[in-house]
């Protein structure tokens, strides 16, 4: 046995064990969920082949209503975008800056995404409950009565409560990641242009901010796909209430395996958010691709 060929038989052996891993964890799944989207099965009998039935009826039946669910989502990835990237940045960018605290800061922005999204849940759960709610307690206190509101109970109010959670929760994931590419940046170019003349604010803006565009492009990859694929905060404040107000495709997706016994048109939810998530992911990669 020669050594390259042995060489690539110890990479392939080392690789091995995450390779499986990887096909069935998500390949696997990916594949199951294909197959049983053109069936008709409601988890014990005999899944009965029906073809593209699943994805015509979820496009068309006003029972399933995924275009409502389809719209909730890309508001919160538009929301996502235009208020959670551009504050969590703000923040990178001031954090970047020679400031008292820095660290904890940093440990405060980021706390949210160490801790559990059901304990989230539950904490703003309390904070919009309409007898003693924080929320509701402090527009009292102020005497802005008229304003309370049964926040999570209202589908005025619903949709953008549960996205106000969301958006919170990840702006320190965001903020960390643009935080370390902007340490990245070399002194010596922020330094030459300060030399120059160059204000803080340009500098951010000419030398910071373009020089971290891979990064910009991975939150922006990151907002938008977990915005389609958003499920547990908005199951946990509203299980998708009231009347659907807040239905996601996830949420969807859930009611239609466990409530409704209908895997075949669960799994059909379940291809069309991967192959969504697919073409978003390439389209950004493609929006930011710099040129040679």
């Amino acid at each position: 046995m020669n050594k390259p060929f042995r060489y690539r038989l110890n990479i392939f052996l080392f690789l091995l064990p995450a390779l499986l891993l990887f096909i069935g964890v998500l390949i696997a799944p990916i594949i199951m969920s294909t197959i049983y989207s053109f069936t008709e099965w409601n988890g014990f009998t005999t899944p009965e082949f029906i073809g593209f039935k699943n994805y015509i009826e979820l496009f068309t039946s006003r029972s399933i209503n995924i275009q409502r669910a389809l719209k909730n989502a890309f508001l919160l990835a538009i929301l996502s975008c235009c208020i959670q990237l551009p504050f969590a940045l703000w923040l990178a960018l001031r954090l970047s800056r020679p400031i008292k605290g820095k660290t904890a800061f940093l440990s405060v922005f980021f706390l949210p995404v160490l801790i559990s999204t059901v304990v989230i849940g539950q904490l703003w759960l309390k904070i919009y409950n309409p007898d003693y709610g924080v929320l509701n307690v402090f527009l009292r206190s102020i005497g802005l009565d008229s304003l309370t509101r049964i926040w999570l109970g209202s589908k005025k109010t619903a949709l953008g409560a549960a996205f106000v959670p969301i958006l919170w929760q990840y702006v320190g994931y965001h903020m960390l990641l643009m935080y370390a590419g902007i340490k990245g940046v070399p002194v010596e170019l922020t330094e030459a242009a300060m030399l120059d003349g160059c204000t803080q604010a340009q500098v951010s803006r000419y030398i910071i901010i373009p020089y971290i565009r891979p990064i910009l492009r991975v939150s922006v990859i990151f907002a938008i796909t977990g915005s389609l694929k958003s499920f547990d905060l908005i199951y946990v404040l509203t299980n998708g209430g009231p009347n659907h107000a807040t239905e996601v495709p996830s949420t969807l997706m859930i009611s239609m395996l466990f409530l409704r016994n209908r895997y075949g048109m669960g799994s059909t939810i379940a291809v069309m958010l991967i192959i969504l998530c697919f073409a978003f992911a390439l389209l950004i990669n493609m929006l930011f691709k710099e040129e040679k």
